[in-house]
């Protein structure tokens, strides 16, 4: 094997690309950094090696027709070498919007999707799978870290160990991974679980997704557990770990502490009425995310007379997503009617008690939603982590504020002070919401206050480090270091 250098080269391997083509203040398109935390980490770290690949999609497909000046892909970034791989849209219904959309992701959110098993569909996400992998072989360094990421790519880690065994390999899983029974009704599951045991360090946010998976590969008779957090697949001894990413906490405090920032919230604040409480979701529209349960909740306080419509508003930000899928149609339905009933019978003209919002935010309108909102409601049914509930309390920086939190997102795992709730369970979501609302303000400050030391120390940086750091020290040993 070749002798394996220092500083080996970083290759990371996403579904998308870190740019994405947007228009500029004359209307032209051309291409920028994507948003986001996980770029915003990951591109240091690529530059930091000298060398850095990112391996993704562009968003287009081969059948989209061509824009007039439209700038080509950049043949790198910030130094980072960009490698696209050409998905045309017959392959992306099935990859992408089949098996990935339509089969893994209700899959690995407890089945609160229907799921759907389609042959062709894997045919398609297996073939795209392998033009990752031979596309990530071609590009990487003899002896270079390879780091894979997310559910789309499952297979993509076995498939390159075959083509480029010198490779040192990571897998991270962005979503939770399901519990047995849920699993193994994959029709794929040996070869899905092989392709991610092609890796030599599996990475997922939460300790109980590391059993799930340990009990899934295990029954398979494909691995043995030598602790918890090895296994052994074909000889090779695979580390697999917890690593909960964060956010860009000084990102998100110093926009809080800005003056058009805080201008902006006090704006906000005064023309929904400046009610006595504000109540937010921000989420995208996904069946997930339990968006229809917590208005249901809303409602039935508002008929109670828990909570009253002069003194208490709700904003809902239900960000457009797969909008031609029937689920997601289907959740949009119900999520928009129960909007229409809760205004039409608790509104008064010029002051809806609920504001929907179905449009994506900037990241200063989202600043200036978290500025406003003395309640934050996360409330999935499942999550792998859910990042809005960490960016609402990096963004407290006066330490006001109560966040209602699923037990079934990743992020009560550390947000432990938030106040947890079962989504199921309306009754429980409704006394959680008006808990939060009735909260004193010395038990909202230490609350906040313990719930930003724990974001402020766990922040994406400390995960990349963390995930770089054990995957360093595995790339050293098997070089003999």
């Amino acid at each position: 094997m070749p002798a394996v250098s220092e500083s080996p080269q970083l290759v990371v391997v996403a579904n998308r690309l870190p740019v994405r083509r947007t228009p500029d203040d004359d209307g032209n398109l051309r291409w920028t950094t994507s948003p986001g935390g996980l770029v915003s980490a990951l591109t240091p770290a690529l530059a930091e090696s000298g060398r850095g690949c990112w391996v993704g999609w562009d968003g287009s497909t081969d059948d989209d027709e061509p824009v007039d000046d439209s700038p080509g892909l950049p043949a790198e970034v910030d130094g980072i070498k960009l490698v696209d791989i050409p998905i045309s849209a017959d392959e992306l219904d099935d990859h992408y919007d089949g098996m990935s959309n339509g089969t893994l992701w209700p899959l690995y959110h407890d089945k609160i999707g229907s799921v759907e098993f389609h042959r062709h569909w894997y045919d398609g996400y297996r073939r795209i799978n392998r033009r990752f992998a031979e596309a990530t072989a071609e590009a990487a360094d003899d002896g270079a870290i390879v780091w894979i990421h997310d559910y789309q790519l499952q297979l993509v880690p076995g498939m390159l160990r075959e083509i480029r065994p010198d490779l040192t390999i990571g897998f991270f899983l962005h979503i939770p991974f399901p519990p047995r029974e849920l699993f193994q009704q994959l029709p794929w599951r040996k070869g899905l679980s092989s392709g991610i045991l092609g890796s030599d360090l599996i990475g997922f946010q939460t300790p109980q997704a590391i059993a799930n998976f340990h009990g899934v590969v295990n029954h398979l008779g494909l691995t043995t557990s030598v602790d918890d957090n090895v296994l052994k697949f074909q000889g090779r001894m695979i580390r697999t770990n917890a690593y909960p990413i964060g956010i860009d906490v000084d990102r998100y405090q110093d926009a809080a502490l800005s003056h058009p920032i805080m201008e902006a919230s006090r704006d906000l604040r005064a023309r929904l009425g400046n009610p006595q409480t504000v109540l937010l979701g921000v989420d995208r529209l996904d069946y997930t995310k339990g968006i229809d349960v917590r208005l249901r909740a809303f409602r039935e306080l508002l008929a109670d007379g828990e909570l009253h419509p002069s003194q208490v508003t709700m904003v809902q930000v239900a960000q457009p997503s797969r909008d031609k899928v029937d689920a997601y149609v289907d959740v949009r339905n119900r999520v928009e009617r129960l909007v229409s009933e809760i205004n039409g019978d608790y509104g008064r003209v010029g002051f809806p008690v609920v504001h929907y919002i179905h449009q994506s935010q900037s990241f200063t309108e989202l600043m200036a939603l978290y500025g406003t909102a003395d309640v934050m409601l996360v409330t999935p049914f499942a999550d792998g982590m859910n990042l809005v509930a960490k960016e609402y309390v990096a963004s407290r920086h006066d330490e006001s504020g109560v966040l209602v939190l699923s037990e079934f997102a990743g992020a009560a795992h550390q947000l432990s002070d938030a106040i947890m709730v079962n989504p199921y369970d309306v009754d429980g979501l409704k006394s959680a919401i008006a808990e939060a609302v009735k909260m004193p303000a010395e038990e909202q400050r230490r609350r906040l206050k313990s719930l930003r030391e724990v974001v402020a120390s766990t922040d994406v940086n400390q995960w990349l480090a963390n995930f770089r750091r054990d995957i360093l020290q595995i790339h050293r040993a098997k070089d003999g270091g």
